[in-house]
């Protein structure tokens, strides 16, 4: 009989499961608190009963320990300074989409040599957001694989689904499940429909199909997330922080009965890609904040210790602190704009 099965498959590898993962890096008491105490605090601030704002900051992609530590250190002593009015969190990315090729992060390929050692990914995951949240730092990271969220979800605060998923019905029923806050991004194209039809597919209890804590194929039964919300980042044909577009969306949002706030990504299509330009953005923003928005709950920022980016390569002949994906604006022009949110509000 002629083989019909798994033709284009060259072999499959064991994976540990979530229970396994967490065995070997148990949740701490820590950082299980930073949890629990950040998803309620995002939760308030997207419905407007917590008066401040948040602002999502850190690199494109995480791919280096000692630097990732070293800028959740410095977030965190900003935290302290200005926790009254910012409520600040960590972008802690290990999965990135790809348009074609690329780096697709460093949960599929942490040593940057296309050894894909998922495995190996898992634990420097996971590893890092433990370290992240014992620092007293919330994080938030973007789910693309849908058993992912198995593993890590447990250290996430915040989670984000994006502009290339928003659409799909996988993750719409992922994001129904999840136990934290989930922001769907607009379009490419900058339409806002697709999104908005996500928060509200999302509200709804679903089941589909996954796995459970011990790798198990299973069919999961969701309660709905009240808290999709809304992330405006621009698109093909141009910007959408502005306060008119940031109006048509709250009328958007109020027609689909959805209440939570709005959050306005700096980066990518709204700073045209080039991470000079979103103080631009933060700059409108915190005027519209200053003029009494509120539908506005935060700002996204794409951030790193140094400017700029690098090409993917050996770790050892990599710039310290240079993300590898996406442009980043540095330690100093992120504090500076941070800190002029706060004294906006």
């Amino acid at each position: 009989m002629e083989q019909t099965d798994n033709l284009n498959i060259r072999q499959f590898k064991p994976l540990i499961t979530p229970n396994e993962l967490k065995k070997e890096l148990p949740e701490t008491e820590g950082a299980a608190r930073v949890v629990a105490n950040s998803r309620q605090s995002i939760q308030d601030i997207l419905a407007d009963r917590d008066k401040r704002r948040m602002v999502i900051a850190g690199p494109c992609s995480l791919h280096d320990r000692q630097a990732t530590l070293e800028y959740a250190g410095r977030l965190r002593e900003l935290q302290d300074e200005i926790g009254e009015k910012i409520l600040v969190i960590m972008r802690a990315y290990f999965e990135k989409p790809r348009t074609t090729l690329g780096w697709k992060g460093m949960l599929y390929d942490p040593f940057l040599d296309n050894s894909y050692n998922i495995e190996e990914g898992f634990r420097r995951a996971r590893g890092l957001l433990l370290a992240i949240g014992e620092l007293g730092l919330p994080t938030a990271t973007e789910f693309l694989d849908p058993i992912v969220p198995q593993y890590m979800a447990d250290l996430v605060s915040w989670a984000a689904i994006g502009a290339r998923t928003a659409e799909s019905q996988i993750h719409r029923q992922m994001a129904s499940g999840l136990s934290m806050p989930v922001g769907f991004k607009n379009s490419t194209d900058g339409n806002l429909t697709a999104a908005v039809d996500a928060i509200k597919a999302a509200q709804s209890p679903h089941s589909f199909m996954g796995i459970n804590t011990d790798g198990q194929v299973v069919i999961a039964e969701t309660r709905g997330n009240k808290y999709g919300h809304l992330v405006m980042r621009g698109g093909s044909q141009g910007p959408n922080y502005g306060s008119e577009y940031v109006a048509f969306a709250g009328v958007l949002l109020r027609k689909a009965g959805v209440s939570c706030g709005i959050l306005i990504d700096c980066s990518h299509a709204n700073s045209g890609k080039v991470h000079e330009r979103q103080r631009e953005v933060l700059f409108d923003v915190a005027e519209q904040v200053k003029q009494g928005n509120r539908s506005i709950a935060g700002v996204m920022l794409e951030s790193f210790l140094a400017e700029g980016n690098q090409q993917p390569g050996k770790p050892e002949n990599l710039e310290y602190g240079v993300s590898l994906t996406d442009k980043c604006i540095d330690w100093n022009e992120t504090q500076e704009l941070i800190r002029y949110l706060s004294d906006t509000l």
